[in-house]
């Protein structure tokens, strides 16, 4: 099977710098393919971020090659959906408009995605939520907005940049599954940046492990269960020995 997505010998370098300016990232190879969630762990400064940056197209690499469906792209020209660490919520929208927002700045109808808005609210549990303003609700219930607004386009690839956290324990391990259960129901191809090994662990199908500065990719594990999983996972001895494989590659 061919890859959705393939990026090849991507290096991006910040100017603005002393000595010439900072390479982030170079020489990352990776493939990722339809239907799969694809963890990425790195320490603090590791270039996790910037790459799933280059993904969604907010940053062109200094060099390197994007490839979407076999074709080389110059820019990003496929739909992304991104979820932060913050929901980014407007204040003064409710939380139908903020769904809403991307189809606004993409100038498509907005009523032609009003049914699905209202699907994607029920599948997070909102519900009789429609009309409610950001200030309203809980911080997993802002996050559920986020994840909404997010999807309400039907990206080819879902971006999660640490989305869970700021939230509590236990409202973070309610939003693991829950995102495992709008993957399955979306079919949504899953590109996730974290620093919880556990949290990579739990939710994706491979683990690639991003290392050194500049950041490269140092390696990548594979994740054996089915799915759908459950939290009790946790708890087993093969999932533990996958977290401590990735932990030791993050120490090397």
């Amino acid at each position: 099977m061919e890859p959705l997505v393939r990026l090849r010998n991507i290096a991006v370098r910040y100017d603005g710098h002393r000595n010439g300016g900072l390479v982030a990232i170079t020489d990352v190879d990776l493939d990722i393919y339809q239907g799969e969630v694809v963890g990425i762990v790195g320490k603090s400064g590791s270039g996790k971020t910037t790459l799933l940056k280059v993904l969604a197209g907010l940053i062109r690499p200094a060099k390197g090659e994007i490839i979407f469906n076999n074709h080389k792209l110059n820019g990003n020209s496929f739909r992304v959906g991104v979820l932060f660490q913050s929901p980014l919520l407007l204040p003064w929208r409710t939380v139908i408009k903020n769904i809403l927002l991307p189809i606004e700045v993409l100038g498509e109808d907005v009523s032609k995605y009003l049914s699905r808005a209202l699907e994607l609210i029920e599948k997070v549990g909102l519900k009789g939520f429609e009309s409610s303003y950001p200030w309203e609700l809980s911080g997993g219930m802002q996050q559920r907005v986020a994840l909404c607004r997010a999807l309400i386009h039907k990206p080819s690839l879902l971006l999660l940049d640490e989305p869970f956290s700021a939230l509590d324990a236990i409202t973070r391990e309610e939003m693991w599954m829950l995102l495992q259960d709008v993957i399955s129901h979306e079919g949504c191809t899953t590109v996730l940046v974290t620093h919880d090994v556990r949290e990579a662990v739990l939710l994706s199908d491979r683990v690639v492990v991003i290392g050194g500065r500049p950041g490269r990719v140092r390696a990548e594990v594979r994740v054996g269960f089915k799915r759908p999983r459950d939290l009790k996972l946790q708890y087993t001895k093969e999932f533990n020995d996958y977290v401590v494989r990735v932990r030791g590659l993050l120490g090397d």
